[in-house]
This record gives C-alpha cells, structure tokens and sequence, in this order.
C-alpha cells in the first residue's frame, strides 16, 4: 500500500516537531519509519478491550461505524474477532493485526486475546510490539490477567499507556484505582486526564496534558465528543459546561493529583517506569481519541530488536523481520497459512527475494498483506514497525528470521510447557493421518503443544487453558470435516530435554514410556507427578529439564 503524499508530508511535519522535542543522542530514524506506532492491547477478559480496538478503526477511518460486541446474531460482529468462535462467544481467541493512519502517524494494533486460557498468544505477541495499552475496568480495577500481562510488558521493558474504561457506569475512587495500579504494578501513574463525575454523573474530561474540557455524547456512541480549550481550571467558561458541585469536586482533586503524583514524563514512559492514565468510555467514544494523540505524541517510535549475533536497528538499509504468529485458514475459502511479520528494519517492496535464515534458501515475497483483522490489502511496500502477513505454504513457523542475506536470527520468542495434557482421537479411526496434518498445523501457529510419545500410538495435546481443547476441536471439526475427542491423559505437565546429545540419548533409552517427540523432533520429557522432575534432576545432574523453549530456529 503506497503512502499517500498528503499523510506522508504530515508524517515528515509530525517527525520533525518530535526531533525537536528528543535529546540530541537520540537515533534518528527515517521519518517513514519515525512515524510509526506499533502496539498491543492488553487486559483482562471482559474490560472493553475489543471494543476499544474497534473506536481506534472509527477514528482511524479504518470502518464507519463500530460494530456492537455484544449485539445479537449477524450484528455482534467486531473487526479484530475473526473466527466463527469468537463471534458466537463474544471474546477475543486469537491475537489480530490492523494497520491504519491517524494524524500523521501509521498505526499498527495488535488486539490480543484478554482470557488466561490464550495468554501465550499474548506473550508472543508482546515480543512483536514497541508499547503496550493496558485497559482496565473502572469498577474493577487491576485484574489477575492484567497483572500477569503487565508482568510479562515488565520483563520486556515495554512502555505502558493506561486506559481506565466504563466511567459512565458506577466506578471505583479516582485516587483508589490510580493507588492499587501504583501499588500492584509497582509502576509510577500520572493522570494524562481526569474524570468529572462517575455513573451517571460522568460528563466528562478534564484534559491535564493539554488544558482542555472534554464532554461526552450520551445521544451517539460514535461521534466525536466535544472539546472546549481553556486557560486553566479557573478559565469562567468551566462554569458554563460542568456542574457547579462537579466543578469545585474537581478542582480539589486536581489540585491534589498535581501535589501528590508524579508529572508526565516522556523518558521515564519509554523506559517503562511510568504510565499516563486516561479515563473515558470505550463503548460512547469517550476518551478514544486523547489516547490515540497520546500514543502518536509520545508513544516509541520503532525500536530495535533483540537477535544474534547482533542487535538489528530499525533504520539499517537492509530489510530484515521476524515471525512472531502463524494464522491458518484466515480465509475458511483457501486452506492458506499467513505468518505474521514484524518488519525490524528497512523498506520492503513487494517481489524483494529475502533469506528465509532458518533454512537458508531466498524466499520471493510475492503477495503480501497488510490486515484490518480477517480482511487483507496488498502490500506494495512496508517498513520497519509495520506487522505484514506472508501467506505460505508451511515453510515459515514461529521464530523464524527473513533477512536480505545476513544469517541474523531474533530473540526472545517463548514457548511455554502446557498445563492441561490430554490425548487426541480421531472420531474416524481410519483418517488417522488427517488428524496428523491438523494437529501439526495447530503446532505450527503455536496454537498447542502436539507430542509424539515413543511407546503409544496417536498423540498428546498440551495446552495453557481448558478452553483452547474446544477451540482445536470446533476448529478441527469445520477447517477439516474431521470430528475429534480429546481424553484424560496419564501425564500432567511436559519438560524440553537439554544437555550433552549422548546423555539425552541415554536418558531416553532408560525413560521410553515417558519421552515424546514435540513437532520440531526435539525431546520431550512428560511427567505425572513433580517427584518425576525431582527424580531426573537428581539422579541426572548433566540435563536441563525446560519449562519454556525458546523459538528461535
């Protein structure tokens, strides 16, 4: 997709006034790729993330109107739910990708699945994204999923913007959740804007980082909200908008948050010890677009990526990218498999031959995509910070590294060991090999674990939640006409074998019953009981028994 030259002449005036505002030994990126804002949101299930994702579209003239999560029959149907799943049960299973302009900027959006039973689909896709958005409900507060995703954004040193939705229903104390997000997180919190009202009080924003009023439209829930500029919070025209007793509330608590929480700081937000907290109303369109002015304004630009033998910079002249998620059967018409890419650096254009590392044969990238979820556009070009889709034919897998020649491999991409094993049984024993095809297809989109033991036949699905076994079999069931049930399993956790190849082989020998093979051939030790674990290390001091494989081939 080639850059109109009205938002590329925006994109190189937003670049310039940025440059301004960097310290003198910041990198200086070309402004195609300064302008570039890529990002996931991440929550627990149920706080409006999704919805949120589709007012980000709305503004971003991606759609024209927000579709209604939780409308009924055809009309529940959201941009970044793409599968007949998560349609029927109104939740996000798989991470999406959607890319689209805003103000100068190129936004690229990663909507992730907020139930823990997908959060490995989350971690992986944190490895992909420069920012993270941490939506948060305010009734609710900091969630057990939310904690565990800031945890891993924490690891990562990802940048944290905060959104603090459904203020138009009944919500916690402004300073109480800001205190449990300080306290639970251990992260500094400034309010980037400030609520008027709650419940049915709600009206609005104060803007804090810009001095302004901002109301809210009960009447559309797709319309713009209306902004009054003003000289501080005694400017008389606050009299004219806000409610006398909401006027003098908010004065006071304004007046405490500037004493009492620490000021915006862009260098202490991209070092990720601080997070600026926006409060609004996903679903009333309230509060969506001074976060989206905050990502462009002060959110990283592409930063670079973790790899060996060396670090990759965005603004090197070689195109380089990684895989960090497989899609199978996006298209339920075309039995196609789309690798999502990071693009670390350079500019790619459409028909580039790049080095597929892993295998080292040049790979022609013929018909690439950018994404608005299931729809796809084709690319004529990207750059780094864009997340581009390669459909193929199973040659890429998670981890794999495409580069102009270099034999550069990125970092960092996780595999978790599964907490919920269960064998896999065809409902027709003679499509056997079927089965074999859909599970290893499965695998390789890292959607579960699918382990070969040594002594058995068929094979063991391991996976993080109880829901993802009936996400496999409803995909199984309408991707490949192929009824499955999956049963109890003896073991209950899985180990990746390391250490000298002769110890491993040994090791193998003595332990047959309980060696599997995973779908990239290596060893895998399954266990019962955590006396098993305690036992190899024990009695064999020379192997590593992992609980994370790191992608990286």
């Amino acid at each position: 997709m080639t850059t109109s030259e009205p938002i590329a002449r925006i994109g190189a005036l937003a670049y310039i006034l940025r440059m301004l505002d960097h310290s003198s030994n910041s990198p200086v990126l070309p402004p195609e790729i300064a302008r570039r804002r890529t990002f996931a949101i991440i929550s627990h299930p149920d706080a409006g993330k999704t919805t949120l994702t589709e007012k980000f579209l709305l503004y971003g003239g991606a759609i024209q109107m927000a579709g209604q999560v939780r409308a009924k029959g055809e009309a529940r149907r959201t941009r970044s739910d793409f599968m007949q799943m998560e349609k029927d049960r109104g939740i996000s299973v798989s991470a999406s990708a959607m890319s689209f302009d805003f103000d100068g900027y190129r936004f690229n959006l990663v909507d992730t699945p907020g139930h823990s039973d997908f959060s490995e689909d989350t971690y992986r896709t944190l490895t992909a994204v420069d920012a993270a958005v941490m939506v948060i409900d305010g009734a609710k507060g900091v969630e057990s999923q939310t904690q565990k995703l800031f945890e891993v954004c924490r690891l990562r040193d990802l940048p944290i913007m905060t959104f603090c939705n459904k203020m138009d229903r009944e919500s916690r104390d402004t300073f109480d959740i800001i205190d449990e997000i300080q306290e639970n997180l251990a992260i500094d919190v400034t309010p980037a804007s400030w609520p008027i009202g709650v419940g049915r009080d709600f009206i609005g924003c104060y803007d804090m980082l810009n001095d302004r009023l901002e109301l809210m439209d009960r009447a559309d829930r797709n319309k713009v909200a209306k902004t009054v500029r003003l000289d501080g919070l005694d400017d008389p025209k606050m009299a004219e908008h806000v409610p006398q007793d909401l006027l003098a509330q908010l004065r006071e608590e304004v007046e405490m948050a500037r004493e009492l929480l620490p000021p915006f700081d862009r260098k202490a937000l991209l070092e990720g010890t601080l997070t600026p907290i926006w409060f609004g109303s996903a679903i009333n369109s309230f509060g969506v677009k001074e976060l989206m002015d905050g990502i462009g304004r002060y959110g990283p630009e592409p930063q670079p990526q973790s790899a060996t033998p060396r670090q990759i910079s965005p603004d090197e002249t070689k195109v380089s990218g990684f895989v960090f998620k497989v899609q199978a059967n996006m298209d339920p018409k075309h039995r196609d498999r789309v690798a999502f890419v990071r693009m670390a650096s350079g500019h790619f254009k459409r028909g580039m031959k790049l080095t597929h590392v892993r295998s080292k044969k040049p790979m022609a990238i013929s018909n690439p995509v950018l994404f608005l979820a299931s729809d796809r556009e084709l690319a004529e070009e990207a750059w780094a910070g864009d997340i581009m889709g390669i459909p193929n034919h199973g040659q890429l897998r998670i981890g794999d590294t495409l580069t102009e020649g270099e034999a550069l491999r990125v970092t960092g991409i996780p595999s978790f060991a599964p907490e919920l094993l269960q064998t896999c049984r065809a409902g027709d024993p003679m499509k056997a090999k079927h089965l074999e095809k859909a599970l290893m297809q499965f695998s390789e989109e890292g959607a579960a674990k699918v382990f070969k033991p040594m002594l058995s036949s068929g094979f063991i699905v391991g996976v993080v939640g109880q829901l993802q076994f009936e996400v496999l079999a409803s995909r199984i069931e309408l991707e490949y006409g192929l009824p499955v049930r999956f049963e109890p399993s003896q073991f209950t956790s899985a180990r990746w074998v390391t250490g000298p190849q002769a110890a491993i082989d040994k090791f193998v020998n003595v332990n047959k019953g309980h060696i599997a093979e995973d779908n990239d051939g290596d060893v895998v030790y399954l266990t019962r009981l955590q006396w098993d674990i305690d036992r190899i290390e024990r009695d064999h001091p020379e192997l590593t028994l992992n609980a994370t494989k790191e992608m990286m081939v």
